[in-house]
């Protein structure tokens, strides 16, 4: 199942064919600001009403992030064979050497940098080199410590896209991240029955009709079942918590911008 998050909280699931949008939100009960938090948490069963007609046109409603305000953003970084190459030989990217999730761990971004994919990003500086990088990422839906990979798998949810969008230079990871509206996250969750092999999908990220990256997870370093494993390590991952897997070469830069001007609206497929 797709589910999606629209209208100022409420949540659905995709209509068969994909144009449509059935509302879970009175069907069962949901009442909780982040309600696939809560449908996650809870003993819900959306499964019979993945065949019923569609309450709204999708284009009729707005849609939102999955989870507005996860606890936790945590996100790997330099995971994909071709990016590390490109960073390495990029300074404006990284000033260090390779490192792996087992060197120097994850990162966080901050929960208040994610918005939805029908929202406008804000660019905060016009003497920064600001890239956006398409990354696969997911939602955990069972609590998670020390897992194993097996463990790892089980406890993720469901699957999405995220971009995340990104300041260069010599500060933190982390502060240089996490800036409003850095961290793009949607349009759907999708279930892992439906995605198949998540280290088998391909990657592409446009932007007017211009391929900027392309490439499939099957180049990731790390799987999402490794991430997990590393995130896990000694702190806990909480229901709702998304993580991202890293980005393939070719970070894609944005375009110049004024502070706190508007970016056009950004789609993600």
């Amino acid at each position: 199942m797709k589910f999606v998050t629209f209208d100022d909280g409420r949540l659905g699931v995709l209509s068969e064919g994909g144009d449509g949008v059935v509302d879970l939100t009175g069907r069962l009960g949901l009442s909780a600001e982040e309600p696939l938090v809560e449908y996650m948490a809870g003993d819900y069963d959306a499964s019979e009403y993945a065949d019923a007609d569609a309450d709204y046109a999708l284009d009729e409603v707005s849609i939102e992030a999955p989870v507005g305000r996860p606890g936790k953003v945590i996100a790997a970084p330099l995971n994909y064979e071709n990016h590390i190459e490109e960073a390495i030989a990029d300074r404006d990217i990284t000033t260090d050497e390779w490192f792996s999730i087992e060197d120097k761990g994850y990162f966080l971004k901050a929960p208040s940098s994610v918005i939805g994919v029908e929202e406008n990003i804000v660019i905060p500086f016009n003497d920064r080199r600001i890239d956006h990088e398409v990354e696969l990422a997911f939602v955990m839906g069972e609590e998670t410590k020390n897992a194993d990979n097996e463990e790892a798998w089980e406890n993720i949810f469901g699957y999405t896209i995220l971009l995340d969008i990104s300041v260069r230079g010599d500060q933190d990871r982390s502060n240089r991240k996490s800036y409003d509206t850095f961290t793009v996250v949607g349009p759907y969750v999708v279930t892992p029955d439906e995605v198949g092999d998540p280290q088998d999908l391909d990657l592409e990220l446009a932007v007017n009709g211009e391929v900027r990256q392309s490439d499939t997870t099957s180049d990731m370093v790390y799987t999402c079942a490794d991430v997990v494993q590393y995130a896990s390590i000694g702190a806990t991952l909480d229901v709702g918590d998304v993580i991202t897997t890293g980005t393939p070469e070719a970070s894609a830069r944005c375009a110049t911008a004024t502070p706190s001007t508007p970016r056009s609206r950004t789609s993600v497929h």
